[in-house]
């Protein structure tokens, strides 16, 4: 006769223990839910939180073995059961089998894996390089992933948010009915980040971390490394597990072998959401390619497309950084926008905003009920032109937040570069600020010693993980050394914008003619200073909003010699050292300005005058990608020469550009004349004698111009005498029509 074994008692939890994890408010409920085997080796014991449950059972996989837990308190099921019998069979290998009572009377049982069985799901190298702020893929560790087992099935979803002045945190979904005491997370010690794996939870799921804050209040709050987001103004996290296969592998082996400062660069900036309104980002890789294709342009930027709740910040107040935002469709469908536009030949560009974030209370601010993404101090902690806060960028896990959010968009969204938003903000401690609102640093100045240590730091990490990307910086000061590199003591960006060409250039033309004599070094101050950054020239968004109108209506004149200004000043900019950037509807003259609301004004696109603004813009980029002079040696003094920058009272600018060594191509010539006359007979000195021919006119009847030129029966081929003009051994006489811009080149037949 067989004596039967007796049950063994479950492992004791003290009652605060048990009532704290109960609550789903105990910092490691791992250590008293799931299997726990007893200290004699002989038994295990399981607990369990179901707290609308009737009865709960174990069900262990490997030897079918079934434990009947007993209620313990406030929906905490415990029991004991012996080891599995044979070896090699894991205590914690088993599923829960839940009853319910059902509405009928009739019970109804569930089966369920139990999330307190699972081992964490980050290394003691993720959290080891997280504390020292240098784990460069963070978003594979953090924020959720859905987990499959070895042949592809589905075990759940893993979550993980860094709050290390937590008291509590737990996961609330639309998978537990938002109610978060079923799945509190535990704290993987020091690092700060609290960690759980809820099975079954897979793709689409809605969710939020609610956390219990060192101020002792729970808050809900979104992911900080959510992938991807409900719609605004909906603000809970999405799981995410894309399948997008990309298809540029040959631009992407491209990109990382070519240097791209030394190639064209013409950027249309873009705001995705009034581009055409109401387009997905499917739509776009199919209308926006076409167009951008059309118009010649060599890359695309992207106003920030990271998750932003308010749609008139155009995404410059980020809560989701490392989620495209779901007003156009979904992250994989963004993936297909930059796949789309690689396969045209386009290279695309994304605005970023590491300067400061908004304080809306579900997203980053006093994330764990303290200062925590953005600075304790609030001189330093908030801005007071944006009511933002501003980023710790002297802590460790804050600045790897920054680096690996950068690295993100180049890698898994195959961006091209980033343009970094505001950095004249986060150079200056007493940046918008007077004083008595600020600090001075430790040497007594007002640099933000740690903000530049940060940009210095992902600009260098970005160029050395993807090799053949831009960073570009916005930048509106003289600070020294911008695009300079980090090891000569700059800041490591690649490109500046230049603020003040743009500003100097667009007060010149709004001026009549007849004034212009007086402020002619506002349109030639610019070569002054041209190589001491790497610039791109801007005619961004930030001059077509707020009350400043469009470019067309800056300009001094009448309709038809606005436009006729405008042709002649892009041709200027084309001609001029330094990249390109033009704001959408800067490329037809749009006749308004700019309203995210609206949308772009197409309609003035259809006018033949402003097409004809349209078509010099289609032939400037044509005629950029094929003249090596017009970018090959932009950011060398050997690639520019004036001819004559001082005819003040003619209000006329020309210069020569050239290629760099070994580029081939011919000298291109560039006169503009933004006077009310045309110069009949000027005479302008040239590199050679012979032939030269006029490649651009941008009077033309091509452009909708008045074709002085062409009425007057005046050749496209000129011919240049020798004699000394103008520091140039030979000179050629040219008719230049009132505000135009005309390029020649030595003839090649």
């Amino acid at each position: 006769m067989t004596t039967p074994t007796a049950t063994p008692a479950p492992l004791p939890v003290d009652a605060d223990t048990l009532a704290a994890v109960a609550e789903g408010r105990h910092h490691d409920p791992h250590a008293v839910l799931g299997a726990h085997p007893h200290p004699d080796g002989a038994a295990v014991t399981y607990r369990a939180l179901r707290p609308f449950a009737s009865a709960v059972t174990v069900v262990r996989d490997g030897d079918g073995e079934r434990i009947e837990l007993v209620h313990e308190r406030d929906g905490v099921f415990v029991g004991a059961g012996p080891l599995p019998r044979r070896a090699g069979v894991p205590a914690g290998d088993y599923r829960l089998e839940v009853t319910y009572p059902g509405e009928a009377g009739e019970d109804v049982v569930e089966v369920h894996d139990d999330a307190y069985r699972h081992l964490p799901t980050l290394g003691e190298l993720d959290l080891h390089l997280i504390g020292e702020g240098r784990h460069e893929r963070l978003w594979e560790v953090l924020g959720a992933r859905v987990r499959r087992d070895g042949s592809g099935g589905l075990v759940g979803t893993s979550f993980a948010v860094w709050a290390p002045n937590a008291r509590a945190v737990r996961v609330v979904g639309d998978f537990n009915g938002w109610t978060g005491r079923t799945h509190a997370m535990r704290s993987l010690g020091s690092s700060g980040v609290w960690e759980l794996l809820v099975p079954g939870v897979e793709h689409g799921a809605r969710y939020k971390y609610e956390v219990l804050g060192a101020d002792g209040a729970w808050q809900q709050n979104a992911d900080p490394l959510a992938r991807w987001t409900e719609v605004p103004p909906a603000t809970a996290s999405r799981v995410l597990e894309s399948d997008y296969a990309f298809t540029d592998e040959e631009w992407m082996e491209r990109r990382r072998t070519t240097d791209p400062h030394e190639r064209p660069l013409s950027i249309y900036e873009v705001h995705l959401g009034s581009w055409r309104p109401g387009l997905s980002y499917v739509e776009l890789a199919e209308q926006l390619v076409e167009y951008v294709t059309w118009q010649g342009f060599t890359h695309v930027e992207f106003l920030p497309v990271a998750e932003h709740p308010f749609g008139g910040s155009w995404g410059y107040q980020v809560t989701g950084y490392y989620a495209p935002t779901s007003r156009f469709g979904t992250p994989d469908e963004f993936k297909h926008l930059v796949d789309a536009l690689h396969a045209a030949g386009i290279g695309v560009l994304v605005d970023w905003v590491p300067a400061h974030f908004p304080k809306d209370a579900w997203a980053l601010g006093r994330f764990d009920g303290t200062p925590l993404y953005e600075h304790a101090d609030p001189q330093r902690g908030e801005h007071p032109d944006w009511g933002t806060y501003v980023f710790d960028f002297g802590r460790t896990e804050v600045r790897n937040f920054l680096v690996a959010n950068a690295l993100y968009w180049i890698g898994e969204f195959h961006v091209d570069g980033l343009r970094v938003d505001a950095v004249a903000s986060m150079l200056y401690r007493d940046y918008s600020r007077e004083d008595g609102q600020w600090t001075p640093n430790v040497h007594g100045g007002n640099h933000d010693l740690e903000a530049i240590s940060f940009l210095k730091e992902v600009n260098s990490t970005v160029y050395r993980v993807h090799p053949g990307v831009l960073m570009i910086a916005e930048e509106s000061t003289a600070f020294s050394g911008v695009s300079a590199p980090v090891d000569a003591g700059g800041l490591g960006f690649g490109k500046k914008w230049n603020m003040g060409w743009m500003h100097d250039t667009l007060a010149y033309l709004s001026e009549d003619p007849v004034n212009r004599r007086w402020h002619h070094d506002q349109w030639t101050f610019s070569m002054v200073y041209a190589y001491s950054e790497n610039y791109v020239l801007p005619l961004s968004h930030d001059e077509v909003v707020h009350g400043k109108g469009s470019l067309l209506g800056k300009i001094s004149g009448d309709h038809r010699q606005k436009l006729a200004t405008l042709r002649a000043y892009y041709a200027y900019m084309w001609a001029h050292p330094g990249k390109q950037l033009l704001f959408m509807g800067g490329e037809y003259g749009q006749p308004t300005e700019w309203s995210e609301e609206r949308g772009l004004d197409w309609a003035a696109s259809w006018d033949d005058a402003h097409r004809g603004v349209q078509l010099t813009v289609r032939e400037l980029n044509a005629l950029y990608r094929a003249k090596p002079a017009l970018w090959s040696a932009d950011h060398s003094p050997e690639g520019f020469a004036w001819v004559d920058g001082g005819d003040a009272d003619g209000n006329t600018l020309v210069f020569l550009r050239r290629p760099a060594d070994g580029q081939g191509g011919a000298p291109l010539l560039n006169i503009t004349n933004l006077s009310g006359a045309m110069r009949h007979g000027l005479r302008v000195g040239v590199p050679t004698a012979g032939e030269w021919t006029v490649v651009l006119d941008t009077d033309s009847t091509d452009f909708h111009g008045d074709g002085r030129r062409e009425q007057a029966g005046q050749p496209e081929v000129l011919r240049a005498e020798t004699g000394q003009w103008q520091g140039q051994p030979a000179y050629l006489t040219v008719d230049v029509p009132a505000l135009s811009t005309l390029w020649l080149e030595p003839h090649a037949g």
